[in-house]
């Protein structure tokens, strides 16, 4: 998600450009205006994300996952536990 909004963002800038070329200004000075509007497409690319990551949907998602893991390790202790009493069973035979 990220390439493509920055990608669509740099799109926007180089098109917005593009339409101020018709001026006469300076090569120089429109690659300027490029490079500036695509910093600012950037930062504005990095301030959605950081916005989308610090959002209460995904800490509740990062909790959740938290959850899960501990209750995946929980399930998997109980199945070492279980097999290794099958395991000492299965020898004393």
């Amino acid at each position: 998600m990220r390439a493509s909004l920055l990608l669509l963002l740099a799109c926007t800038a180089v098109l917005a450009v593009g339409a101020r070329a018709n001026t006469s200004e300076e090569p120089k000075a429109l690659v300027q205006k490029v490079q500036e509007l695509a910093q600012k497409a950037a930062a504005m690319a990095k301030d959605a994300c950081t916005r989308v990551q610090e959002s209460e949907v995904a800490q509740q998602a990062r909790q959740w996952l938290a959850d899960s893991k501990k209750l995946a390790k929980q399930q998997l202790d109980w199945l070492k536990e279980k097999l290794e009493e099958l395991w000492k069973k299965a020898l004393a035979k």
